[in-house]
């Protein structure tokens, strides 16, 4: 394997990586503890891979992360695609990457059945009314650990206030906002260590550490003919389905516009948010009104990448225009189809450039550049935090201009009672008290279930 720093390994009792069958248990315990967005997700898989069991650096694992923030699509799941391909190559990258996204795509697949048969029904209202509570309390927990890592002096922090204000108050896209945080952090370069603040000292406990694996030494040839292979992969069905006779043309459609999604989707689910929207329920009448935020709000319960919402997006595009075939399973293909086009794309950034995230650690400039850009994204992922928080504590929320400001304010008068009750109760169960995340979902769905039936949700 290449592994090393096997001394500081042995001290914790890890002499060797572990082999792809026993990683699968640990990738799907990732995978199942996934919630709460893209802030979650990376405080799961830093606890478990780099505090529990030292299978990674935090420098390696902070600097992949800065370069998967670069990609599009969504940095966590590209994230453990990466940490898998460390571990054991393409098949170890499949594994861990097709783990991260399969309990999500399973439960939202479920969810997307029950709110077109049952979705006004009180008990799976007063579920999904719990369900928000929880997961806002699990996401500002999961921000304020993340923050503690990544903001390390003013500088970090001077940045993802700036990207908060940025894309909070003042509409800038998410891109721009990485190109302005990368040219800050080229500028900067990476400063030594007793100025950034050293790595904890047992980090040379870490499996794999600062040395350079085997598999990261591919040249561009090979990465050229993995990029061909998976570009392949992607496209092929993609253009069967637009010429294949007797396909809903829904299909087609569904298939070309979130490849397209697949290649802008910087930010994740946020930021293409607003355009999906726009595109579903106005050019192509797939959604109605305000079912994207239903969407969000189901996506947002389930473990793994909120992008998956985007699946609900297909789902229901096949449900509504299915042709020939039952609605159900016109919905359920669709949706399929959607995450395939999704997904696939991020294997293909990731084995195919994994090798150049290797050869970036030697730059000192680029790994300041990917420093600056992991404290932009803490900055959006508050504003994400922010976002998610009004839209779940009231029931009306506006856009105020303010000069060259666009502020979304709540409308005092529409604050729910119940839900703030229920999000200040989960709050003080994470924080105060360190309950586990499946736990949390749990007894406060029950408690927004009770609420509804007594009529207070």
């Amino acid at each position: 394997m290449g592994a090393p720093d096997r001394d500081g390994a042995a001290a914790h009792g890890l002499t060797r990586l572990p082999t792809l069958a026993e990683a699968v248990p640990v990738w799907l315990r990732v995978a199942a503890l996934s919630f709460g967005g893209p802030a979650g997700q990376i405080a799961v898989m830093h606890r478990i891979l780099v505090e529990e069991r030292r299978w990674i650096s935090e420098r390696r694992f902070l600097h992949g992360l800065g370069f998967c923030t670069l990609l599009p699509g969504p940095e966590a799941q590209q994230l453990a695609t990466y940490i898998g391909w460390l571990m054991h190559g393409p098949a170890g990258g499949l594994v861990a990457g097709g783990l991260f996204v399969l309990p999500g795509l399973l439960a939202l697949m479920a969810l997307s059945w029950l709110y077109v048969l049952y979705g006004h029904v009180d008990v799976v209202a007063g579920l999904f009314f719990g369900l928000k509570a929880a997961v806002l309390a699990i996401v500002l927990h999961a921000l304020w650990r993340l923050g503690g890592r990544a903001l390390r002096d003013r500088t970090d922090r001077f940045v993802a206030l700036a990207a908060f204000v940025a894309i909070f108050a003042l509409a800038v896209p998410f891109p721009l906002v990485v190109i302005a945080a990368g040219l800050l952090g080229l500028a900067r370069g990476r400063r030594p260590a007793a100025e950034t603040g050293a790595a904890p000292a047992d980090e040379a406990d870490a499996i794999i550490g600062e040395a350079a694996l085997p598999r990261e030494r591919v040249g561009a040839a090979a990465s050229l003919r993995v990029a061909a292979l998976w570009l392949a992969i992607w496209l092929l069905p993609v253009a069967a389905l637009l010429v294949l006779p007797g396909v809903p043309p829904v299909f087609g459609q569904v298939a070309l516009f979130f490849s397209k999604m697949a290649l802008v989707t910087f930010g994740g689910a946020y930021a293409a948010l607003a355009y999906v929207a726009q595109q579903a329920v106005e050019h192509y009448g797939w959604l109605q009104p305000g079912e994207m935020l239903d969407g969000l709000g189901l996506a947002e319960t389930t473990p793994g990448p909120l992008i998956m919402v985007l699946q609900f997006v297909g789902f229901l595009a096949g449900f509504r225009a299915p042709g020939s075939l039952p609605p159900l399973v016109s919905g359920t293909l669709a949706g399929l189809l959607t995450t395939w086009v999704t997904f696939v794309p991020c294997f293909l950034w990731i084995f195919a450039g994994a090798p150049l995230i290797g050869r970036l650690r030697g730059s000192r400039r680029l790994s300041g550049a990917l420093s600056a850009i992991t404290a932009a994204v803490a900055g959006v992922i508050l504003n994400l935090a922010v976002w998610f928080g009004l839209r779940t504590l009231f029931r009306q929320v506006e856009t105020v201009p303010l000069g060259p400001l666009r502020l979304d304010l709540p409308v005092p008068t529409s604050l729910d009672p119940a839900a703030l009750v229920l999000t200040l109760a989960a709050i003080l169960a994470v924080f105060r008290f360190g309950l586990g995340t499946l736990q949390t979902l749990a007894l406060c769905a029950g408690a927004g279930v009770l609420l509804r039936q007594a009529g207070l949700a």
